[in-house]
């Protein structure tokens, strides 16, 4: 079997990251071509592997020779360019949350996909490779607590970056748990409300930080959010949902407790590459393992549309202050 040579569109911290799982910890495929409009930044990771290509142009990265298949990891406003680009090539996509940051965008790629024929894009929604979040998946599939009535979520990180804005705490960080209820529930997000408390004193100025946002769906359940990015402690994702005849949790993170001078506790982790690591490895094994054949096998285009159009509700409501319903267009044959 060939192995698979991918072109890698952003070497941020994401986009080496993903540089760094595809030399050490999937098989089957190398990096050949990469992508950044820094220059040096981009150099100096394509040095360390051999024989990639560096480029500042990311259409230049994907049409190098030996690419078969394109990861996105650039920011979201730059997304929409690179897939189109991949797809005139017919080559599959990994693309990064958001797929598009509004879902014109992201209507844009399906309709490319669409005159294609067949399904090339999949959108990092990485927790449906988690083995916590599959197991909870499995347990409501087989109504293991009756019908869902509420999922019950939160989301936090021990520091927001300088560039984080309050906009993105519904389009970069509430986006996974929208994408994540969705699956979860099999049900679409039909309206969302956002309530803002007094900023959190650790928040930089400007900041709406912390915020709750609730979404309504399509089958009658509640999902709330706690979405806070500056809360000091770490990196926190739980969820649980409450059914007819019970309940489950996830995302306690108790691998392991130490009980030492009058004192117990555990790790917190600090970042969301190491709580989702192995979810990480996963979603890549798969994608390349599907690449391969010319597929993709994971959260499609649809999902992708569909989370950014939550999101801009999302938006709405959060700057309004007002209940704002999800405006979706009709699933076409191709994502059902």
């Amino acid at each position: 079997m060939s192995t698979l040579g991918i072109a890698v569109i952003g070497t941020g911290k994401m986009g080496t990251d993903h540089v760094r799982r595809i030399g050490r910890t999937v098989g089957g495929a190398r990096v050949v071509a990469l992508a950044d409009p820094d220059g040096d930044r981009v150099k100096e990771v394509a040095g360390a592997l051999d024989g990639a290509g560096a480029y500042t142009d990311p259409a230049a990265a994907i049409a190098a020779p030996g690419v078969d298949a394109v990861l996105i990891a650039s920011p979201g406003p730059a997304h929409e360019e690179a897939v189109l680009a991949a797809l005139e090539r017919g080559l599959p996509v990994l693309c990064e949350k958001p797929l598009t940051p509004d879902p014109a965008g992201a209507l844009r790629i399906m309709e490319a996909e669409q005159r294609l024929g067949r399904r090339l894009v999949q959108v990092g929604f990485m927790r449906r490779y988690d083995a916590e979040y599959e197991r909870l998946k499995e347990l409501l599939d087989a109504g293991g607590i009756g019908r869902p009535l509420f999922l019950h979520c939160r989301h936090r990180n021990a520091a927001s970056p300088a560039f984080f804005t309050s906009d993105m705490l519904i389009t970069d960080s509430v986006v996974h748990e929208v994408d994540a209820a969705r699956w979860l529930l099999g049900q679409e997000v039909t309206a969302v409300s956002v309530l803002s408390p007094t900023p959190s004193s650790a928040a930089p100025e400007g900041l709406r930080d912390p915020r709750l946002v609730l979404l309504e769906t399509s089958g009658g359940a509640v999902v709330d959010v706690e979405i806070f990015v500056n809360c000091g402690v770490g990196y926190q994702v739980r969820c649980e949902a409450v059914g007819e005849s019970g309940s489950a949790r996830i995302g306690d993170g108790h691998a392991m407790v130490v009980q030492a001078a009058g004192r117990w506790g555990g790790e917190i982790p600090q970042d969301f590459t190491v709580r989702f690591a192995d979810a990480y490895d996963r979603q890549l094994r798969s994608w390349v393992a599907a690449a391969a054949r010319g597929r993709v096998a994971g959260p499609d285009a649809w999902d992708g549309y569909a989370a950014s159009a939550v999101s801009e509700a999302g938006l709405t409501a959060a700057r309004g202050g007002v209940r704002t319903t999800v405006e979706l267009v009709e699933r076409p044959p191709l994502y059902r």
